[in-house]
């Protein structure tokens, strides 16, 4: 299974138009929390991905997508 949290908000956040940095101010937190969600080395806890789901104003399933591995 692939998930495609780190994809999703680097897309979402583009198609604001807005920077890691003025996602980050929104969340309260760091331009390198971003970073890390967006470059796979951390993944937001549930709090902060219905945050984002919200904030991008998509479901939390789009923002989680994931693509089932060939069985």
């Amino acid at each position: 299974m692939k998930v495609k949290i780190a994809e999703n908000i680097k897309f979402y956040r583009k198609q604001l138009g807005l920077t890691q940095g003025q996602l980050a101010e929104l969340l309260h937190g760091k331009k390198s929390l971003i970073s890390n969600y967006e470059n796979g080395y951390s993944t937001p806890d549930v709090y902060t991905l219905c945050r984002l789901a919200e904030f991008f104003d998509i479901t939390l399933d789009e923002l989680v997508e994931y693509e089932k591995d060939g069985d």
